[in-house]
């Protein structure tokens, strides 16, 4: 099938996204009614699936399913982008095919979904002479000039890397393609925001895989336009921010009206909301982390008396080698519906590090425009056209992957 002259789905119907009653099903309004739609993507696409967001579904026809509709794509700033995973590999067989995927041009489709071990690859391919085995992982996350995958941990993900490396010990030409579905992605990283054992996996395999990211766009229709781009990976920036240090938001939510005593701040009264910790570690953010994901405990900071008190605590890290704590606390102080004065700030200047919102963050755009602003954009405005001005690449990642947790 021709991707550039024929749609990937005939016959989209447009609806509003409502909200995910699971991981594999939305919610959505067609028309004023409320159907369900299965959603073929694990991740979290948390900056994608905000309410009121044009999703394009494609009827299920006679297939037995549980929902009539599969939620294929959504509208992303008048762009397409691409919800269904597996057709990420129909993509990537198009363009080898055609001879227009960067970096396997000529190579020839032996079979699909090869396995080896216990792992279960995309393609097994002929270049020339050597046989060569690739893996396809489609990217929906990105801000405006970086994209990043995964947008959620993936042991899966990270488990394809480690058997690809170990079968280009064995003979094999290994490689994994991220098919970033961005009109405007100029450059590509592993997220190691989200998934610092994938990142720190991915710099270590680099030398013996081939390892590409190409940027793809979908006109109205869905046909794929014919501009692949191969979007560069800037290593050097990786070994710099992505340590296991940097700042991070902690999303806790009191499901009522609540007083806590709260170390030497005494008593005090807390409205039922969902609420965002600001703070920061210079080494071991990993273990931070985990640590404030328990309750159980000795309490020592303020935010472990509030930790006690809420229903559920998710951690958003922001790994970088910037002192970022304080900029976070001064923009979410816009953001925020109300804050805790002198929560968590008893050693800076700032009026406080905890802010409370009446509706989730998550389902916030302004919020998701944020974290996407400090996890990625900031590191484009910052350093585009000085990748050269970076420690050298052998000292630096000797020392990142020391700091990595395992």
């Amino acid at each position: 099938m021709n991707l550039f002259t024929v749609p990937l789905f005939p016959g989209l119907v447009a609806a509003r996204f409502v909200c995910r009653l699971n991981r594999f099903v939305l919610a959505c309004d067609l028309e004023g009614d409320i159907v369900s739609a299965h959603l073929p993507n694990p991740g979290r696409l948390w900056e994608l699936l905000l309410p009121g967001r044009t999703v394009y579904l494609a009827k299920n026809g006679k297939s037995p399913r549980t929902t009539p509709y599969t939620a294929v794509a959504v509208d992303r700033a008048g762009a397409k982008v691409l919800l269904h995973t597996s057709m990420a590999n129909r993509v990537v067989r198009f363009l080898l095919e055609e001879g227009r995927l960067p970096g396997w041009e000529g190579a020839e489709i032996i079979k699909a979904e090869a396995v080896f071990g216990h792992s279960r690859f995309d393609f097994l391919l002929r270049q020339g002479a050597q046989q060569a085995v690739l893996e396809v992982k489609s990217c929906t996350l990105f801000g405006r000039r970086l994209a990043m995958f995964p947008d959620a941990v993936s042991q899966r993900a990270t488990r394809h890397l480690t058997t690809l490396a170990a079968l280009s010990r064995e003979g094999y030409t290994c490689g994994v393609v991220f098919v970033v579905s961005s009109p405007s992605a100029e450059l590509f990283l592993p997220d190691y925001h989200t998934d610092i054992t994938f990142a720190r996996t991915l710099l270590l395999a680099r030398e013996r895989l081939r390892i590409k990211a190409v940027g793809v766009s979908w006109r109205d229709d869905l046909t794929l336009a014919e501009t692949v781009r191969d979007i560069p990976i800037p290593w050097p920036l990786l070994e710099k921010e992505g340590r296991d240090q940097g700042a991070y938001l902690l999303l806790l939510h009191l499901t009522e009206d609540t007083t806590v005593t709260i170390g030497s701040l005494g008593p005090v009264f807390f409205p039922r909301g969902h609420y965002v910790y600001v703070g920061s570690a210079r080494k071991n953010l990993a273990k931070r982390l985990e640590r404030h994901g328990r309750k159980r405990k000795n309490l020592f900071w303020h935010i472990d008396y509030l930790r006690e008190a809420a229903a559920g605590c998710q951690a958003l890290p922001i790994r970088t080698a910037d002192d970022l704590e304080h900029e976070l606390a001064r923009r979410l102080a816009s953001l925020a519906d109300w804050s805790i004065p002198r929560f968590g700030s008893s050693d800076c200047r700032c009026p406080t590090h905890l802010f409370g919102m009446k509706e989730n963050p998550i389902r916030n755009p302004e919020f998701m425009d944020f974290l996407l602003d400090v996890r990625m954009d900031r590191l484009t405005t910052k350093n585009m056209g000085s990748w050269g001005s970076f420690p050298t690449q052998k000292q630096d990642s000797q020392a990142i992957l020391r700091e990595m947790p395992v």
